[in-house]
């Protein structure tokens, strides 16, 4: 079996990608697609990628917020950049998972015990799928018209399988606040059964083992405070979550304005937070290739056959390859950061 570096998977990441988009333009293309093109009001643009910085500005926001609560002061430079760190990581992993170890260790290094900062990241998780339930929810009523058009059997599975991953998610701080002894047990023999099993760090089993103990009750500790005295860290970034996504799915629209099309709100909104669950499922890193096909079979309803293609260009630059860049960046800095911890321990060692 070949194993992929982390170069490896980023690239694969963008390949496929890549190679999905180039089908989609290609299938899409007709004669009046150059005319598309060439109209496309690069203003709206401008807005949609505006509207990108300000949603991940907020992200910066919520966990500057959340971490204000259990009583730690974390400057909000830091927590933005500590999520476009995150996107980089996240576009090599199933779910977007990986940017969560980049902020646990973010926070852990800005002085946040690390079973806060898991408490923080976990609850992030926990406000994005109560928000984006909450919004379906809704959209559902409002949008009864497309239901039909919409759910055909393979997609009401996958969306079925998707809530199934995004509800299991949201049980874990429910088990950890209403049974942490069981949850405890629990996750102390997963700990005991994986770490023998991972060569250089069975050694240490021990070690591991106990210091996963102790976060772990940091950690469950945390998530009761989040219900408890911590309450309006929890409330404010339920509210910041709700702007967040709402800026997050308006970017599909003010690209079809730029495009010269009406925004659609309530239909893009419906399909952006089907597409955003659809994505939970973990089949491909990144979920690159699924989102674009997502995109594509949704907004071919309102947007015309030869307009299609363009449009899932630029939504996915906006909200996928500009992850990239950004990532690219604040992961420099990260790693020069890093480079220089370690050098000022080492020469605390030779001294």
């Amino acid at each position: 079996m070949v194993k992929l570096s982390t170069r490896g998977w980023f690239a694969l990441t963008i390949l496929f990608s890549l190679t999905v988009i180039i089908i989609i333009f290609a299938t899409t293309f007709n004669q009046e697609t150059i005319g598309y093109i060439l109209s496309f009001n690069l203003v709206f643009l401008g807005l949609a990628i505006l509207l990108r910085f300000l949603s991940l500005g907020l992200w910066g926001v919520r966990i500057q917020l959340m971490s204000g609560s259990l009583g730690y002061r974390v400057k909000l430079p830091y927590c933005v950049n500590m999520v476009l760190a995150g996107l980089l990581a996240a576009t090599i992993t199933p779910t977007g998972a990986g940017g969560e170890p980049v902020r646990v260790h973010e926070l852990y290094r800005a002085g946040v015990k690390i079973g806060d900062a898991t408490a923080i990241v976990i609850m992030e998780r926990v406000l994005d799928g109560i928000v984006l339930t909450i919004m379906g929810i809704l959209l559902i009523i409002l949008m009864t018209r497309y239901i039909e058009t919409i759910f055909t059997p393979a997609l009401i599975i996958i969306v079925i399988i998707a809530w199934f991953f995004l509800i299991s998610f949201l049980l874990i701080p429910f088990f950890a606040i209403m049974y942490p002894e069981r949850t405890k047990i629990f996750l102390m023999k997963l700990i005991n059964w994986i770490v023998p099993r991972l060569g250089k760090y069975s050694a240490s089993h021990q070690s591991i083992a106990e210091r996963a103990d102790h976060e772990i009750d940091n950690l469950f500790a945390s998530m009761s405070h989040f219900t408890g005295n911590a309450w309006k860290g929890l409330f404010f970034g339920g509210v910041v979550t709700t702007f967040f996504w709402i800026l997050e799915f308006l970017v599909a629209s003010v690209i079809m304005m730029g495009l010269g099309l009406p925004p659609f709100l309530l239909e893009s909104f419906f399909f952006q937070i089907l597409i955003a669950i659809i994505m939970m499922i973990p089949l491909t890193p990144g979920a690159a290739g699924v989102t674009e096909i997502s995109t594509l079979s949704l907004y071919a309803l309102i947007i015309p056959s030869g307009m299609i293609g363009i449009f899932v260009i630029l939504w996915r630059f906006v909200t996928f390859y500009l992850n990239i860049i950004l990532g690219a960046v604040s992961s420099l800095a990260i790693f020069k950061r890093e480079l220089k911890y370690q050098k000022e321990e080492e020469d605390g060692k030779t001294e």
